[in-house]
């Protein structure tokens, strides 16, 4: 953003969650299924079926509204958000509107304004030109997802970038995972994003007019496609223009954004109380279970990990919000003595960098042998270089480091005499680098080393070679 404005941004998330049954029937969810296997005469609202609210549902919104901070309504219902669609047999939505189960929570710097509970529509299937029914273009349903149950959770308008929106998301997407209620799964649609977005000149108060992007499946288009929203309406304004209230959809693939719908075509959904549900009043018995099932959360890890195990602020934040590195990583520290700072270092790093977005869980590389390994550099058993070997070696096959070091021949240099012999070797063999060391440019030092560690397998430990070196040539 230029400086004369500043942006505005509100999520809204919803979160579907991981009971064995829809929101208000007996159908088993699924994922992949072949289309209306999943279905009864509740979730397809044939006359005469009455809905019957998932127990378990209100358990999981429960701990979602306290992790999130919120207040828990003593009361609150269910009511018709009514539209007409195909993909919506009861041509209305089952949903909560002005009492929710959850308001005023916070999550970070985010102010959260609700989480409610409701029920998620079918999936509608656009056929191609290749699938043509009856000769004609048509779309199809599969009510296998109608009635899933699902949190919406919306904040504040508290964001003030795009990267801090991607970043919050990845926050509360993390905390929802730890907290179990949802697989939070994107690509499946699990969890699903909207950006209420807008600008205005800084040092104003009153908002702008927002626009609506829907549906971002992953929180680096959500980020994008902020970006270009925010983009647009700046040149708008500069132009002259005024921002017109509408629903967009942002193109990944191209960047580019287009009108769903305009503030004119928004639908009255003419919200009244579901006359076949009764209010959700939580017990204690049902808020104390609740909030025994609440375990240590993200960004309390987050903290736990800065306070406690004086990892950076970066590192600390990493290994919180992805559950599965920091499950790894305590597994790792539990099973030996090394270094809390080393050891998170080379999960972050080195075996991040191997195993990407995958779980270190279901890799060959058991948190014990890593351990182990990083206790090993520590102790200059085994260099940085030839560790980076072992871990190669893990990946691929698993196993103990001490026996790979051993089969492979990767102990650190003992013999010093040897190293130096080396050292001097490399320095006699290129004295063009050497003159250049001599002249200030540090960088030349890198075709030496280079050149040692190739002749000793990555044996010897750097620090000392660089030692050596500088020694030798007075540097």
């Amino acid at each position: 953003m230029a400086e004369h404005y500043e942006a505005v941004i509100g999520l809204e998330i919803h979160v579907q969650l991981s009971t064995r049954t829809k929101m208000f029937c007996a159908c088993a969810l699924s994922f992949g299924e072949p289309p209306n296997t999943r279905t009864c005469p509740v979730c397809l609202a044939l006359p005469g079926a009455l809905p019957v609210v998932n127990a378990e549902a209100i358990h999981y919104g429960l701990m979602i509204g306290m992790a999130l901070g919120c207040d828990i309504a003593p009361r609150s219902i269910f009511h018709r958000k009514n539209y007409f669609y195909p993909d919506s047999p009861k041509a209305y939505q089952i949903s909560q509107y002005d009492e929710p189960l959850a308001t005023n929570g916070r999550l970070g710097d985010v102010r959260i304004h609700r989480a409610h509970l409701e029920e998620d529509a079918a999936k509608l299937v656009h056929a191609s030109s290749s699938g043509r029914i009856h000769g004609s273009e048509a779309s199809v349903v599969d009510f296998n997802r109608a009635g899933t149950p699902l949190v919406e959770i919306v904040s504040e308008p508290d964001l003030r970038s795009a990267a801090d929106a991607a970043e919050w998301g990845r926050l509360l997407r993390a905390t929802l995972k730890r907290l179990g209620v949802s697989d939070v799964n994107m690509d499946e649609g699990s969890l699903r994003v909207d950006a209420n977005v807008s600008i205005r000149p800084v040092g104003e108060t009153t908002l702008g007019t927002k626009t609506e992007l829907k549906n971002m499946n992953s929180f680096r288009f959500l980020e994008r496609g902020i970006q270009a929203e925010l983009a647009r309406q700046e040149e708008i304004l500069r132009g002259g223009g005024a921002v017109e209230q509408e629903t967009l959809h942002f193109d990944p693939q191209s960047g580019r954004l287009s009108s769903l719908r305009s503030k004119e075509e928004a639908h009255d959904y003419r919200y009244f109380p579901e006359p076949d549900l009764v209010p959700i009043a939580p017990t204690e018995e049902m808020l104390e279970r609740a909030r025994g099932a609440i375990p240590e959360l993200p960004a309390q890890r987050a903290e736990r990990f800065e306070g406690d195990l004086g990892l950076p602020e970066e590192t600390a934040r990493m290994l919180a919000f992805r559950t599965e590195l920091g499950d790894y990583f305590e597994a790792a520290l539990a099973s030996d003595s090394a270094d809390a700072r080393t050891l998170a270092n080379w999960v972050r790093n080195e075996l991040v960098q191997r195993i990407g977005e995958g779980d270190p869980a279901e890799s060959k590389v058991m948190p014990r042998a890593l351990a182990q390994l990083v206790s090993m550099v520590e102790a200059g058993s085994v260099s940085q270089s030839a560790a980076k070997t072992v871990l190669d070696t893990l990946l691929d096959s698993g196993g103990d480091p001490r026996q790979i070091v051993e089969e492979k021949g990767l102990a650190a240099m003992d013999d010093s005499g040897e190293l130096d012999s080396i050292v001097q070797s490399a320095i006699d063999a290129d004295p063009a680098a050497v003159e250049q060391i001599k002249s200030g440019n540090q960088k030349a030092i890198g075709a030496l080393m280079g050149a040692i560690m190739r002749q000793t397998q990555g044996r010897a430990d750097g620090k000392e070679v660089q030692r050596l070196i500088r020694e030798k040539i007075g540097s």
